[in-house]
């Protein structure tokens, strides 16, 4: 009762669109869905705000129900599918991310700086990957990824100072999470044009980046490969992704 309570003065803070976006959050993080009280739970509101809000959002095709349990609805695929930025990036980036699993035998990230997080535009897996948590639409820290510090290199110091004050949560036990030595680790990646996930991200688990240029010079995209440590060869990932980012980032200036 007292946690419902706590729970009710919570939602009474938030707006509408605040709480709407929690729910699709916590509900998106779960495969298998969740019921309504693990909802509410999860994102911190009341259970009849939740239940109410989940009825409306399945009755808009925003959420599926099966049974008790609420899952994202195809509405928000055929949305997602129309963002600009999302389907032009991606949809040019295509073929350069097939080329680049076929010559290296490895995973594919495409993905674009949101906040302090990345955000998987798409992946291309191969066989011989490891089973990466990354998926289209998902998000992870970009300080702990390979394609999220090759584009925080060549951002605007702006940026990483906002990422640097919020704090470098610790993914792995080799997770840059000192503050001078992250700027120091994004000096190396201007110089070399690639940046390198050393199993900061995941144990086991490494993986080559380069950033992507748009047609006004400024960064818009990352690119990587990624692979069991044991199983991939860093300098030749190194040059077929520093390849493809530099075609993909000519064929964006054309256009």
């Amino acid at each position: 009762m007292q946690e419902e309570r706590a729970a009710q003065r919570h939602n009474n803070e938030l707006g509408s669109v605040a709480r709407v976006v929690r729910i699709l959050d916590v509900v998106g993080a779960a495969e298998l869905g969740l019921g309504v009280s693990e909802i509410a739970r999860r994102a911190e509101i009341s259970k009849s705000s939740a239940q109410r809000i989940c009825g409306e959002l399945a009755e808009n095709g925003l959420l599926e129900r099966q049974g008790t349990r609420y899952r994202l609805g195809l509405r928000l695929f055929e949305l997602g599918q129309r963002v600009p930025r999302r389907r032009d990036l991606r949809d040019a980036a295509v073929p350069y991310m097939s080329d680049l699993r076929e010559a290296t035998g490895h995973s594919v990230h495409l993905a674009v700086l949101d906040g302090p997080s990345v955000v998987y535009l798409d992946v291309l897996r191969s066989p011989l990957a490891p089973p990466l948590p990354t998926r289209a639409g998902g998000r992870w820290p970009a300080h702990g990824t390979g394609v999220g510090k090759a584009i925080l290199a060549f951002s605007p110091s702006g940026v990483v100072d906002e990422i640097l004050a919020g704090g470098l949560k610790r993914l792995s036990e080799r997770t840059i999470t000192n503050p001078g030595l992250f700027r120091s680790e994004l000096a190396r990646i201007r110089e070399r044009g690639v940046s390198y996930d050393l199993e900061e991200s995941r144990p086991g688990v490494v993986c080559v980046a380069s950033p992507v240029v748009g047609g006004d010079g400024e960064v818009v995209a990352g690119i990587s490969v990624s692979g069991w440590h044991n199983r991939i060869n860093l300098d030749q990932a190194a040059a077929a992704v520093r390849t493809a980012a530099l075609g993909l980032s000519r064929q964006l200036a054309d256009h």
